[in-house]
């Protein structure tokens, strides 16, 4: 054994700014009439909107589910700077509504409201308001998230009759107005016709710090230089997805490559309000192309850009480069991005050179149909090539050209991933008015993933008996073949088993061990359990435990400004060593094809390059600390609404060219150690047992050599089959290493068919031995490795402040559950803010009578909410009144499904005394997958 130690310091000062830095540059300003922003010294500010008490750190669902003590909103931020004079008349008039009307949490998995209610002002107030301040601002607020899309209606993608209510009072009664939008997609902005508000800017969801981050825009500190990674359209319907986006069964990305702008500076221009790209700053900004050099020889070109600040304000630019391709016979959109590059803050007067070098590979067209002579290729047309740069799609200006003779072949391929139905797909149609859509048969043919995955069966590798484990690999004294030679054919029926949620291998609350998930595997083999939590936007620990919320992931790409998202990462890093979690899950990593996509908030952009660059941004980051993330959902999960069924149908080409090319620049950088597939299919072909997803094109193109697990209880089928979430041979198969998750990974609690299909042949011992050896050689490299090997990073935190009510890890233990079970509460004041965690390892599941007692000595008009959370879900609620020192006890029923799970009591208000909690089995419960 090792007896080396790495130490390490997080300074949580350090975090903070660096999260709150990446709000600030991820903030995007959209209008900004006669300098309203930033707010000057002094100026009296009076802020509209309950969202001002309850800013929206993240979307819902596994990406937002991150526990902490304070989240900061705008107006703590506005307060902190010290710069504006809050109108505290209007802020006590919102406080005091919110104690007749609190914030609806929802109860259950994706039953969060997409908004919340709006406090109706009279015009009383509101003129009374418009005394005493001069400038409005009016913050809206939306949540959407996992299972649950947003919608083209009222409350959702719309303002509600409440909103547009207030925005008319605030516009007659106010000279200046100011919209914030603390949203984690796009809003309907037809609101800007109607009410014409001085400034527009979309602050996002920020995590725990947004509200500081956003502040310090609004008050000048940072100059806005967010730009935006979507378009924004005028209304829903522009969106060319719009007619399959939300189908319960079939979406046909009939859009094809025309995705966002490549759609829209294509085909609609006066669709758009405002362009990709586009972003405002409090200065002014010159850009003037130096060099633009063409080689080649080596296929690429490189841009020289000078930008200088000609404004009054300090601030950052962004330089954005895109290409226009000759249509050919392949047909391409107007533009593409294919490089950007952000100045440090300059100066009034100050310029900064940038260089850009884009190699041709980036701008290559798939030919899924051979029309150019070379079928499966990534292919350049000949013709002429014009280089724009600029500060958004539509303004940017040419820079160069250059002309290629002849077709180039990038890349020759296969085919793979193609569909196997008939649909239509667009494709431009140059005319003397510009382009135009015509619409084409896409390419489909019948799939040969199962002969191609028994043309390329891997070998054998005998079985030995031996005594090694596999830190004797990591330290050379055997190779990976001869330790996976040791493993049984129990071993390796276990291996590929997840076993959570809430483990009790790893770290309490986490999303699941994998790795040594038996005794086998952990004490003979010496192969450590590994721990991964959910992300992105922070880690979730369902036993309670505090973590940093970090900003989401639509501004952190609207930042463009990967070096800063790799140093904020990098503090997630050694946060995660400090929890003993290895992998987080994340970066998110699909495509904002539809605005109304409720996940959209975990995700980056429209546009497959700036995804790519900011995945690969966040997992530089994390790996520079020694832990990783799992890169996810691959792919093409690009909507909620019946995920784990709706079949996307996709043409190959947009398959190359958008859905997966995000993961490939990740891959082919080295970023990528671990990929998560998606619920669904992709092609009628489940993702978790695609051959040609997960080892075909991941594998032997891009060279990938991580693990690859499936999303939590995926289903899983080989083509013509019928998906279930027990064919871990077909998922075993494709190379999808590791279900995730069983609630047992030394048994086959989940009944799944990997020993039997071992047993008659239709799954090969080599198959097996593959997988256990991508996940051991994945293991090797993680920090449970040199916890087991005697060198672990130790992680000291410091500047952060006390969390008085914080769960001790070390003091959780699961306690087990097979019939009835009470604990005493009343050993600790219930006051609000308390968490009482309940750690079961459950025996006995079904439906349980959940009893809380409890009393409180105020009047029977007051009321205090207790919400019981289950794997950080909040699942239950129990409102006490006041007893007059009266028990009072509540009932409430649940299903308690899984073996390991995390409760967790939170107490709302305080004046109530907790006493006891009860949990009594009733009967069975549902039947879960």
């Amino acid at each position: 054994m090792m007896d080396m130690k790495n130490q390490v310091v997080l300074d949580w000062n350090q975090y903070v700014a660096l999260a709150r830095q990446t709000v600030a540059e991820g903030c995007v300003l959209l209008e900004n009439k006669d300098q309203a922003l930033p707010l000057v010294k002094d100026e009296k500010v009076a802020v509209f909107g309950r969202i001002q008490n309850h800013y929206y750190k993240s979307g819902t669902g596994s990406g937002g589910m991150v526990n902490v003590s304070k989240v900061y909103g705008i107006v703590d931020g506005l307060r902190e700077s010290g710069q504006v004079i809050l109108d505290e008349e209007l802020i006590r008039i919102y406080q005091d509504w919110e104690e007749t009307h609190p914030f609806n949490e929802g109860e259950g998995w994706g039953n969060e409201p997409w908004c919340q209610e709006e406090m109706e002002l009279t015009d009383e107030v509101v003129e009374a308001a418009g005394k005493r301040s001069e400038t409005a601002i009016v913050i809206i607020g939306r949540t959407a998230g996992e299972d649950k899309d947003a919608s083209d209606t009222k409350g959702s993608y719309q303002l509600t009759d409440v909103e547009e209510d207030l925005l008319t009072k605030v516009r007659k009664n106010f000279d200046k107005m100011i919209v914030l939008l603390n949203v984690g997609g796009l809003l309907d902005m037809s609101f800007t016709d109607r009410y014409q508000p001085e400034a527009v800017m979309y602050v996002w969801q920020g995590g725990m710090v947004g509200g500081l981050g956003t502040a310090d825009v609004l008050t000048g500190a940072v100059s806005p230089s967010g730009h935006l990674t979507d378009t924004i359209a005028y209304k829903v319907a522009d969106y060319p997805s719009t007619p399959y986006f939300g189908d319960p069964d079939k979406n046909y990305y009939s859009e094809d490559i025309y995705v966002g702008y490549r759609y829209f500076e294509t085909f609609a221009k006066n669709s758009v309000r405002y362009p990709f790209g586009y972003g405002l700053s409090y200065t002014t900004f010159e850009k003037s192309v130096v060099v633009f050099s063409n080689e080649s020889e080596k296929q690429q070109f490189t841009l020289h850009v000078t930008v200088s600040n000609v404004g009054l304000k300090k601030g950052k630019d962004v330089v954005q480069v895109y290409v226009e391709a000759p249509q050919g016979k392949l047909g391409k959109a107007d533009k593409v991005l294919v490089g950007f590059a952000k100045t440090k803050e300059l100066a009034p007067g100050e310029s900064e050179e940038v260089e850009i070098t884009v190699p041709y590979s980036r701008f290559a067209s798939y030919d899924d149909s051979g029309i150019t002579g070379h079928a499966y290729a990534f292919v350049l047309e000949a013709g002429t090539y014009h280089v724009f740069a600029g500060a958004d799609v539509r303004s940017a200006e040419c820079a160069g050209t250059f002309e290629l003779a002849d077709d180039l072949v990038v890349e020759q391929l296969c085919s793979a991933l193609a569909p196997v139905e008939a649909f239509d797909r667009m494709k431009a149609a140059e005319t003397e008015n510009g382009y135009q859509v015509m619409m084409e048969a896409a390419p489909h043919h019948a799939s040969n993933e199962k002969q191609r995955r028994q043309d390329y069966l891997p070998q054998e590798i005998r079985q030995t008996m031996g005594t090694h484990i596999l830190s004797d690999v990591a330290d050379g004294s055997i190779g990976m073949d001869k330790f996976i030679s040791e493993l049984t054919d129990d071993d390796l029926t276990c291996i590929i088993r997840g076993e959570g949620m809430g483990s009790s291998l790893v770290t309490p609350g986490t999303a699941a061990a994998f790795g040594g998930v038996s005794k086998s595997l952990i004490n003979r083999h010496g192969i450590p359990s590994v721990c991964c939590s959910d992300g992105p936007s922070g880690m979730r620990l369902d036993c309670g435990v505090k973590a940093f919320s970090l900003p989401n992931g639509t501004i952190i790409g609207c930042t463009f400004n990967t070096e800063l998202v790799k140093e904020l990462y990098t503090c997630t890093g050694y946060e995660m060593i400090a929890q003993k979690v290895d992998c987080l899950l994340g970066p998110g990593m699909n495509i904002h094809r539809h605005p109304l996509n409720g996940r959209n908030f975990e995700y980056f952009s429209e546009d497959p390059y700036v995804t790519g660059c900011f995945a690969g941004a966040m997992l530089e980051g994390l790996h520079a600390a020694g832990v990783t993330g799992a890169a996810k959902h691959f792919c093409a999960n690009n909507q909620e609404m019946r995920r784990h069924f709706a079949d996307p149908v996709v043409s190959e080409r947009a398959l190359r060219e958008i859905y997966l090319k995000g993961f490939e620049m990740i891959v082919r950088s080295g970023a990528a150690d671990a990929i998560m597939t998606t619920y669904g299919p992709v092609n009628g072909v489940w993702t978790a047992g695609n051959y040609d997803l997960c080892t075909t094109i991941l594998r032997e193109e891009w060279g990938f050599k991580g693990i690859v697990m499936t999303d939590w209880w995926a289903s899983i089928n080989e083509r013509g089959q019928e998906p279930d979430k027990i064919n871990f041979a077909a998922m075993a198969r494709a190379q999808n290493d590791i279900y995730m998750v069983c609630p047992d990974g030394s048994t086959n609690a989940s009944g799944d068919n990997t020993a039997a299909a071992l047993v008659d042949g239709r799954l090969k011992r080599s198959e097996l031995q593959r997988n256990a050896a991508n996940i051991c050689g994945f293991v090797l490299h993680t920090e449970a490795m040199r916890r087991a090997m005697g060198c672990p990073t130790e992680v000291s935190i410091i500047n952060r402040p006390a969390e008085p009510d914080d769960v001790n890890l070390s003091e959780v233990e699961f306690v087990r559950l097979d019939g009835d079970y009470e604990l005493r509460l009343d050993t600790k004041k219930s006051k609000a803010g308390v968490n009482y965690v309940l750690p079961f390892d459950v025996q006995k599941k079904g439906i349980y009578e959940i009893e809380l007692i409890g009393s409180s000595d105020l009047s029977e008009l007051a009321q205090m909410p207790c919400t019981l959370y289950y794997t950080n879900i909040p699942i239950l609620s129990f409102t006490f009144h006041g007893t007059n020192g009266e028990d009072m006890v509540i009932k409430k029923e649940f299903d308690l499904h899984t073996r390991f799970s995390v409760m967790r009591l939170n107490v709302g208000k305080n004046g109530l005394h907790l006493k006891q909690i009860r949990f009594r089995y009733l009967r069975e419960g549902k039947i879960w997958d």
